[in-house]
Formats: C-alpha cells, sequence, structure tokens
C-alpha cells in the first residue's frame, strides 16, 4: 500500500514548509511555468528532486505572479547557490498560442486547466526579474524552452530572428537538453568550491563571454564557430546554413564546441554527454516523486496533462527519426536512453498501489513507443555518424531495430496481477513494423510486437503518423514513402479481422508543411478517401525554434543543400491547404472543383468530389471496407493530436 503522504513530502514551495522540513535557508529555488507536480515527467519536478538526491535544500516557485508586486520572487529569499529557472514541460509560447497565433483557451499545466497563469517568453521574463532583484546570484535555465533557443532562431510568434536566449534573459548559464548529467557535474564543482563565474567546461551547458574573452581550452574538444547573428539577420541563406551545423554537433556522441557571435559577445556551446546509461536513467526514475500535484491545487481542479499521464510509464528518452519539423532529438538527443525492464516493473508496482489505480495503464512508451532499447550494433559506427536521422532515407544497416525487448516488456507487466489491461498511448512508428522498409529486422518479430500491440495493448483506435502522402514533402520530412503506410494498413487489416476486434486504425497528417503545394493536399485528401478515411481534425504545421522545417518556413532555403523550398505561408494558402481535408462538406464542393479545373487535376476531382446518385459519407464516419461488410459505416470518433515535448 502507499504511505500517507505528508506535506514535506514534496519539495517546498513556501516559508512555512521550508519551517515543517526545519530549512532556514535554500541552496536552490527553482521557477517554473508549470504547476508543480512531484512527477518524473514533469522536468520542474525532476529538475528539484535530482539536486534534492545530491544533499542540497531546493525549494520550487511553480507559475509566479509577473503582474503584481513581484512577491513571488522574493519570498523564499536568496539561494546560497543559484536560481534554476524553466518555461515548464513546453515551450511557453507553443503552450500559450495555437498554430494560427490565437491565445489557447487551456493551459494543460494549469489547475482546471485554467490560462493566464504562464507568462509568454516565460523563461527570459523570469530570468530578468532574478537579474534585476538580486544581480549576484546565479541564474540557470534550462527545460525545453531554453533548450531549443539556444543559438539565434526564428520565433514564429513575433515572426523575427531572435538572438540566443541567454541575451534577453540575462542568465549565467544555459543548460540544454536533459539536465541530470550537466548538474551533478555543476553541482559537483561547486560543491568543491570552484567559483560559478569560473565554471566554463560542462558539456551540455551554454554561456555568453565578454568582447575579448576566449573560451577556456580543452584539448579534447574542437572548435567551430557559426555564423554571428548579426550576419543572420542580414541575409536569411546565412541564417538557413547554420542549422546543419547546429544539427549534426548536437546529435554526434563526440561533437564539437559550437561558437556564435552575437553584438559584443561570444556564445560558447559546449557538446553533449555521451548517452546516458540504464543504470543513469534508472536511477532517475527512482527518485522519491509523490508522483502526485502538490496539495496546495486540491480545491483548484485537476492538472489535464497530470490527469493525461497519471497511469503512463515511460519506458525510454529519445528519438533517432529525425523528422523534420519535431524537437525531440533536438532536446532528448537521437541515441536512446532505455530504462530496465526490472525499473520499470518497479514502477508499475508504485502505480497498482496508487489509492484510485483501477487497473488500466494510459500509456507504455515514450517519444516513438517502438524504439525502446534500440541503439547500433557497433558503437564504433555510431560515434563517427552525422546523418541526423537513423531511418532516413533508408533504416541504417547498423541499427538494431528488434522489437523483442519491447514484446517481453509488455508481456511481463501485464502479468502484474494487479494490471487489467496497459495500452500505448504514444506514437508507434508504423514503417519500422514494415518488412519491407525495416529490411534488418526479422519479420517474425515484427509480426509478433505488431500482433502483440494491436491485439492487447490497443483501446479501440491505434494511432499512427504518416504525415503526408507526397513522396517530395515526406522527403522533407524525414518520413518514408506512403506505400508503406498502406503495407502497414493491410497487415493491421488483417489481425483486425482474423481477431474480429473491430479497430480503427488513425492516421495523423500536417497541412502547411514547406514543400506541400494545394495539389499535392488535393492528392492526399483524394489517397485517404480511397482508403476509407474521412478526417475530421488536422495538425496545422507550427514553426517552432531549432528544427529543420521552422528554418525553411523563415528563410525560405533548405539547411542541407542550401537550394530553395516552396513554403505555404500566407493566410490564404494555409486555408486552402487545410480546406482539402475537408471534401466531404457540401460548402467546400464547388470551390475544389473549381480549384482542381484550374490545375488541370480532373482526376482528382472524381476521386474528391461525390457523383450524383452515389451513397455519401456522413460527416464524423467513415467506410468500413472489411470484408463482407461493403457499404457500411462505422463511427469515427473527433481525434487530436497528442503535442511532445
Amino acid at each position: 500500500m502507499q504511505k500517507t503522504l505528508q506535506l514535506s513530502d514534496w519539495l517546498p514551495t513556501t516559508r512555512k514548509e521550508m519551517k515543517i522540513r526545519g530549512w532556514e535557508d535554500l541552496d536552490v529555488i527553482i521557477f517554473s511555468g508549470d504547476a508543480y507536480v512531484d512527477h518524473a515527467a514533469f522536468g520542474p519536478a525532476a529538475l528539484g528532486r535530482i539536486l534534492e538526491s545530491y544533499g542540497l535544500r531546493v525549494a520550487i516557485v511553480p507559475q509566479p505572479n509577473v503582474n503584481d508586486n513581484l512577491q513571488d520572487f522574493e519570498k523564499l529569499g536568496k539561494p546560497n547557490l543559484f536560481f534554476a529557472v524553466t518555461s515548464g514541460a513546453m515551450d511557453s509560447m507553443v503552450s500559450n498560442y495555437t498554430a494560427s497565433k490565437r491565445r489557447r483557451d487551456k493551459d494543460a499545466y494549469t489547475p482546471n486547466g485554467d490560462k493566464g497563469f504562464r507568462p509568454d517568453y516565460a523563461t527570459t521574463v523570469y530570468s530578468k526579474i532574478l537579474k534585476e532583484k538580486f544581480p549576484d546570484i546565479p541564474v540557470v535555465i534550462g527545460g525545453i524552452e531554453a533548450s531549443l533557443r539556444r543559438v539565434t532562431h526564428y520565433d514564429y510568434w513575433s515572426d523575427s530572428l531572435k538572438p540566443n536566449i541567454l541575451v534577453d534573459s540575462k542568465a549565467d548559464l544555459l543548460v540544454y537538453g536533459m539536465g541530470e548529467q550537466p548538474l551533478r557535474e555543476l553541482i559537483t564543482l561547486l560543491k568543491k568550491g570552484v567559483p560559478f563565474e569560473a565554471i566554463k567546461t560542462i558539456r551540455q551547458t551554454a554561456f555568453l563571454l565578454e568582447e575579448g574573452e576566449q573560451p577556456p581550452r580543452n584539448k579534447h574538444w574542437e572548435d567551430i564557430e557559426i555564423n554571428s547573428h548579426e550576419a543572420c539577420l542580414k541575409d536569411k541563406k546565412t541564417f538557413a546554413s547554420n542549422f546543419k551545423v547546429i544539427e549534426q554537433e548536437s546529435n554526434k556522441i563526440k561533437g564539437r564546441r559550437i561558437l556564435q557571435r552575437s553584438g559584443r559577445k561570444l556564445l560558447v556551446i559546449n557538446p553533449v554527454f555521451p548517452t546516458m546509461t540504464e543504470k543513469e536513467i534508472d536511477a532517475s526514475y527512482d527518485l522519491p516523486f509523490t508522483r502526485m500535484p502538490h496539495p496546495k491545487y486540491e480545491k483548484r481542479g485537476p492538472i489535464p496533462a497530470y490527469e493525461m499521464i497519471k497511469f503512463s510509464i515511460n519506458t525510454h528518452r529519445g528519438c533517432f527519426g529525425g523528422c523534420s519539423f519535431c524537437t525531440i532529438s533536438a532536446h532528448q538527443g537521437k541515441f536512446i536512453a532505455s530504462r530496465s525492464q526490472e525499473s520499470v516493473l518497479k514502477e508499475v508496482q508504485a502505480l497498482t498501489e496508487m489509492p484510485d489505480f483501477k487497473g488500466y495503464l494510459s500509456d507504455v512508451g515514450g517519444p516513438s513507443a517502438n524504439m525502446y532499447q534500440m541503439k547500433g550494433k557497433v558503437q564504433s559506427i555510431c560515434d563517427s555518424c552525422v546523418a541526423p536521422s537513423c531511418i532516413s532515407p533508408v533504416i541504417c544497416h547498423n541499427l538494431d531495430t528488434s522489437h523483442k525487448p519491447m514484446t517481453e516488456l509488455y508481456q511481463a507487466i501485464d502479468k502484474n496481477p494487479k494490471i487489467k489491461k496497459s495500452f500505448i498511448g504514444s506514437g508507434i512508428r508504423y514503417d519500422m513494423l514494415v518488412p519491407e522498409f525495416n529490411k534488418n529486422a526479422d519479420p517474425q518479430e515484427l509480426e509478433d510486437y505488431t500482433e502483440e500491440v494491436i491485439t492487447n495493448h490497443v483501446s479501440g483506435r491505434l494511432k499512427v503518423a504518416p504525415e503526408h502522402t507526397s513522396d517530395p514533402v515526406l522527403k522533407l520530412m524525414r518520413k518514408p514513402s506512403f506505400t508503406y503506410f498502406h503495407k502497414f494498413k493491410e497487415t493491421f487489416d488483417k489481425i483486425n479481422l482474423r481477431k474480429k476486434l473491430n479497430l480503427q486504425l488513425i492516421p495523423y497528417f500536417i497541412s502547411n508543411h514547406p514543400e506541400s503545394r494545394l495539389e499535392d493536399m488535393a492528392n492526399l485528401a483524394a489517397e485517404t478517401k480511397d482508403m476509407g478515411f474521412q478526417l475530421e481534425q488536422v495538425q496545422g504545421f507550427t514553426p517552432t525554434p531549432m528544427t529543420v522545417a521552422t528554418v525553411i518556413y523563415y528563410s525560405g532555403y533548405h539547411p542541407y543543400t542550401l537550394k530553395k523550398s516552396y513554403v505555404p505561408k500566407s493566410k490564404k494558402d494555409k486555408d486552402e491547404q487545410h480546406r482539402f481535408f475537408f471534401w466531404y462538406k457540401k460548402e467546400n464542393q464547388s470551390w475544389i472543383r473549381n480549384t482542381l479545373e484550374k490545375v488541370g487535376r480532373h482526376d482528382l476531382m472524381s476521386r474528391l468530389l461525390p457523383a450524383e446518385g452515389k451513397k455519401k459519407f456522413k460527416p464524423g464516419q467513415k467506410r468500413n471496407k472489411s470484408k463482407g461488410n461493403e457499404g457500411t459505416y462505422t463511427s469515427v470518433l473527433k481525434h487530436k493530436r497528442k503535442t511532445k515535448g
């Protein structure tokens, strides 16, 4: 049984809670844009527990008020070591705004989903306030917002190039990526008495040097200087050329130190740490989390993001897909850090002891569910690799893509007598389950995994993300040909029919992505219609910092080839691309006919527009093409892409 929790089981958030622990002062104070949920999936809590494990007295100030007299920034006093600042689990602009730049109605990381508790550019806002009030106390920034804004970057919401976040935030040190390893070294050095301002050689950190200062010599590191912020402002192609260096060096085992000038200052980005070992990542999940929101929120309502992951298990970090629109590899890295089966099963047991657990795990997975325990067969080959993706345009011959460890993990979880069912809610890379694409793998292992997932771990719908149907768009996305989705659907349909499961396959697509033209979207609509899908919600491309697609969106140039790429940018372009998804709506049919006539695509017109006398789809339904069920319809529920990062 889970022990009865006391207020002291959470990190303190007030002076009163400090006194309960008998503390008069603190070593580190964390400021976060999220409400405080003491769970490993919430970065601020993970940061606090890591620091606590080093023997430090740590407190957290969740969602400080920036619209009053700023008392939240002073109520806990000065820390002995430093302030730590993060926007939370998401970039604050992604959290606050939609792809069309409308302010969101809800904030998933706030009680009751209430909005307005997280400022725009939260990391910068919090850090500047702290530097103004406590200029002598170091400020360390981290989390996804700081991580992805560590160099000159395009900011979609202001439609401008911004310098590295250290310039505007005035912070002293930036930790990028996952923070366990750099924090461990930082605390070790501070405990040895090394002055904070002298700490310049920790991997996975970035800092600014004044004019004339040089980065400390390191015989193990090479330096590479990218184009300055000012040069990027003058020329978009120059800005684009920076990204190839940034992405490759960030995903190398032995990356170079990146330098970039910004005004009179020099940005120094130290190389990444090696991928965390199994022992290291197990230790992170073994910290004494209560797994619960702080009791202060009991009367304010549930925290939506917590409710979503409350009974889920994270099995690994990282993603070697390298998708052009995704930030996961830029933050978590392309190499997979997996937990041991023992660690996962230990957490499963802890979940079963929670008082409101009903026997169902909502998700067992990671950024991509089926990358658990995957790594290079020969490490020396990975050590010299610069490819941003291990599976695009083809799967690397050195990548071990065995799905057997995952199949065994799922089966081990389900042996727990208190588990009624464990679901796979994370996205699955369906292409890695297609033998024609994943030629490295044992076809029988792929079949076993696919059948295990479909039979035992799907709650009505299996979500996968082909993203597009156009080969040129998919090539830019670093995604495989849509033909492999057809092959996967054949396998899905066979298992579905043989097992009499009546499951639905839900594909996700992106509109308005660079290189996607109006004709491509018409073809996407026609091809998915032919397959029996009627889409109700489609994700519009959102340019976020540190992705290939965002660099192309802003500059018009592909950072690897420096060749021009087509970008749908105007509201008209975006609305028209989106409109093709709703071919079944009567008000769109005249527009579709006129548009396709202009480009001479009568073939698509005949596929998209219903012929007179034929039975039409009803909104919210899809054609069931199962043998013996021609012409019948089954309901398709509305769905929404799960945001990652």
